[in-house]
């Protein structure tokens, strides 16, 4: 019986001591948050620097440290999940992007964003996997199979549109903001798609049939997504403009927007349909019809929430990148080697340069052909800075290699350490470097002056809250407010017509279809019901026009 006791109590000791290291781990880890924001608002106006390579740096010298004070055994404070990436960091980045982004831009320029985000992302993933199969086969670093060299392709076609949003400015550059992140999203979601179905087939005998089958597939996850994530925001300010919990309690529309919007994420994944494009198109139905049916504090508070949840989930993303690069257990693999680590990572970096190159400057120049107006055509020099904006590679490509290559963080392989390490100095690189490259890189090609000067983020509510409260749905960039609300734009008379102004005329049918149909249904911008004693009637008709 004491035998027993003492047991008992020896594992209550271990179970204390292994909570009292989470407590100090995580304790650690929200401190080294907190410098990174001091850090990132101290080196604000720095040309160079964004907040994204602030956190990468800080998590590597981070690990340094700890790898110091742990004798080598450890260089990070909390182990890499997949699952802690794509359920929880994910979802806030994305759903705050479709909520803030410009439609205007994004809408006009949709036909380019899908041929970017879907076809090139399969051109990327073709070169990559032919060019890993032919080299890496010669390199004899161990065991990989044909579904590993296609997992490998899909995995470095994801883009990283989460340092997008760090070295891009949305009002600096709309155009550039618009296909370079609109590109991000879909092809984050194509690659996710991708690499699923490369690892839900049996790829040992490859046909035409599987290749059909998979096309399907993905053209059927892309389709239901987008429809989930419009039917959530369609439903979330239904709910809200029907029963208008604003004249109870704000607080309630605010986490009712929050929970619906995790919620569609969430089903998608349930469903295993794209939890990125579903959240992502949430975000702009909801910023086009929900934000307008709550209370005025309660778009100020929804405003900064969705933007505070997704600013702290890319610095955490970022830190811990940077603290996991110097994993002690993946390198001591490659250790007897390190050439090899170096060559692949090479390579790797090689083909990403080559495979985006393949698909931007042909995919630019069949846009432009689209395009009458000279405005809207794609520059040579834009398109360098897409190319060079698009390298950069991050979380979706580290999570999608864990899942590849390790079980549960941890690899037993040589090959499945090589890809891991090599997939870490790949991020690394490439969101430094190009990182520190791109914003200078855009003021060489595309000179405009001084950045103007950030305002507060009060002043700066109206400018920066949702765009569909000054721009439409879809709409071009010389529409005035006036034209907007009114009916200037006829109906086109012929063919030739409707080709040579398809924005105009796609905008026109939108916006007759929106006020007729959708905003008497859904609310939005004009359509909002006043409740009596309600924040809108005290704050005056203004707030809601």
């Amino acid at each position: 019986m004491a035998v027993e006791l003492s047991h008992v109590l020896s594992k209550l000791e271990m179970l204390s001591t292994s909570d009292y290291a989470s407590v100090v781990s995580m304790n650690l880890f929200v401190a080294l948050l907190c410098a990174c924001i001091v850090i990132g608002h101290l080196l604000e106006e720095n040309r160079w620097m964004n907040e994204s390579i602030t956190a990468l740096l800080i998590g590597l010298c981070t690990g340094v440290v700890i790898l110091m004070f742990s004798g080598g055994k450890s260089s990070h404070l909390l182990v890499f999940s997949e699952d802690l990436f794509f359920i929880y960091l994910l979802p806030p980045i994305i759903f705050n992007a479709g909520f803030q982004v410009k439609k205007k831009q994004f809408f006009v320029n949709f036909i380019t964003i899908i041929l970017f985000g879907v076809v090139g992302t399969l051109i990327s993933c073709t070169i990559i996997t032919l060019g890993v199969t032919q080299i890496f086969k010669r390199m004899h670093i161990g065991s990989l199979e044909i579904k590993d060299y296609l997992a490998i392709g899909a995995i470095f076609a994801a883009t990283d549109s989460v340092c997008t949003l760090q070295v891009l400015n949305q009002d600096e550059t709309p155009l550039l903001y618009s296909l370079v992140f609109g590109e991000g999203v879909v092809n984050d979601a194509t690659s996710v798609v991708l690499f699923n179905a490369i690892n839900s087939f049996d790829l040992k005998q490859l046909d035409h049939r599987i290749a059909l089958h998979v096309l399907g597939n993905f053209l059927y996850l892309f389709t239901a997504s987008t429809v989930l994530g419009v039917l959530a925001g369609l439903l979330s300010a239904y709910i809200i403009k029907k029963l208008y919990f604003g004249r109870h309690s704000t607080d309630r529309e605010v986490a009712l927007m929050m929970l619906m919007a995790y919620l569609s994420y969430m089903l998608a994944e349930l469903w295993y349909l794209s939890g990125i494009l579903t959240v992502f198109f949430c975000g702009i139905v909801m910023s086009h019809y929900t934000w307008h049916n709550v209370t005025e504090s309660s778009r100020i508070t929804t405003k900064h929430a969705f933007a505070t949840l997704s600013f702290v989930a890319e610095t955490f993303i970022f830190l811990y990148v940077g603290m996991d690069a110097l994993d002690i257990d993946k390198w001591r693999f490659v250790s007897d080697s390190p050439g090899i680590s170096v060559a692949v990572s090479s390579i790797l970096l090689g083909l990403i340069l080559a495979g985006r190159a393949a698909f931007i400057f042909p995919l630019s120049f069949l846009s432009n052909l689209i395009k009458k107006s000279s405005n809207e055509k794609i520059s040579l020099r834009q398109q360098v800075i897409i190319w060079w904006a698009g390298l950069m590679r991050g979380a979706v490509s580290m999570a999608l290699a864990y899942n590849q290559f390790t079980l549960s963080g941890h690899t037993e392989l040589r090959s499945s350490a090589i890809m891991i390490t090599s997939t870490i100095t790949v991020v690394l690189v490439s969101t430094v470097v190009f990182g520190l490259v791109t914003q200078p890189l855009i003021r060489y090609l595309l000179p405009q002056g001084p950045p103007p000067k950030r305002k507060n983020s009060m002043s700066n509510l109206e400018s920066s809250s949702p765009k569909s409260i000054t721009v439409p749905f879809l709409g071009d960039a010389q529409e005035s407010e006036a034209d907007l609300d009114g009916n200037e734009i006829s109906h086109p008379s012929s063919i030739r017509d409707l080709l040579t102004t398809p924005t105009h005329t796609v905008h026109h049918l939108w916006r007759k279809f929106d006020n007729a149909f959708m905003r008497p249904v859904f609310g939005g911008r004009g359509f909002v019901q006043v409740v009596p004693d309600s924040p809108a009637e005290r704050n005056g008709p203004h707030q809601w026009n």
